[in-house]
């Protein structure tokens, strides 16, 4: 999409000084106003803008499924979303809020364990991250962007953001407004993996994240207590599995 990149005069310096165009990965500053109050600003490229607002506000726990909006639209870089939730003043607070309740342990207490059989094979894991460097182009084109994808027995949905946790709420939203049922999918990232984006795929109810990277001490204790499987290190032909390998077979 060309509003992912942007061109920008740079010099290049080797053997020779030139000057050239070069293609850069676009950001801008986009927020969320939840029934009238603003839940905040993010760095994020500035495309999928309804999808990440469905994902994040269903990672934080705002809202329970896509069926909790009223009202969704873009007006310049506001994402505006209304629900008529009853206790939507107490899960707002909770999100923005969470540091004052004991931050990242308030926020796994809060979270409910994930509960899924779903099972996939090595090969499947490894399939999904050759899908997942073919389709990063902007990534290829910029070397800016991150990539996240959610894979099911049927399909393969991904998109790149320069953020890492906003690709993750974007593929989370578009799936949610497909009606994906995220109890028989994985998800797949390009970054690593810390626990508040564990907590963000246990609150939908992804079973299973795997990475090209590692998760960090926060994403494993979140993982074992979520009941989150957690792959990293994906690359060539092999794997770690951090947490409950049980629903991988290899």
């Amino acid at each position: 999409m060309p509003e992912m990149v942007k061109k920008v005069n740079a010099v290049r310096v080797g053997k020779e000084v030139q000057e050239i165009e070069e293609v850069i990965s676009n950001d801008q500053e986009i927020r969320i106003i939840v029934n009238k109050t603003v839940i905040g600003t993010f760095s994020m490229s500035p495309t999928h803008l309804k999808e990440f607002a469905v994902g994040y506000l269903l990672g934080e726990g705002v809202l329970s499924s896509k069926n909790d909006i009223t009202k969704l639209e873009v007006v310049d870089r506001t994402i505006e979303v209304e629900t008529d939730l009853a206790d939507f003043d107490i899960r707002r607070e909770l999100v923005m809020s969470s540091d004052c309740f004991g931050g990242m342990r308030s926020k796994i207490d809060l979270t409910k364990k994930v509960e899924s059989e779903y099972k996939i094979k090595k090969s499947s894991i490894l399939e999904a991250s050759k899908k997942l460097r073919e389709s990063s182009t902007v990534w290829s084109t910029t070397g800016g962007t991150h990539i996240a994808a959610i894979v099911t027995p049927d399909m393969f949905i991904s998109i790149e953001d320069v953020s890492r946790h906003v690709a993750i709420d974007k593929v989370i939203g578009a799936c949610e407004l497909r009606g994906i049922d995220f109890s028989n999918s994985f998800m797949f990232s390009s970054g690593r993996m810390p626990g508040d984006m564990i907590i963000k795929i246990a609150r939908v109810g992804i079973p299973i994240i795997a990475s090209k990277s590692a998760p960090t001490s926060s994403g494993y204790v979140v993982g074992e207590e979520a009941n989150v499987t957690i792959i990293g290190f994906v690359r060539g032909n092999r794997f770690n599995i951090y947490t409950h390998p049980e629903r991988i077979s290899y």
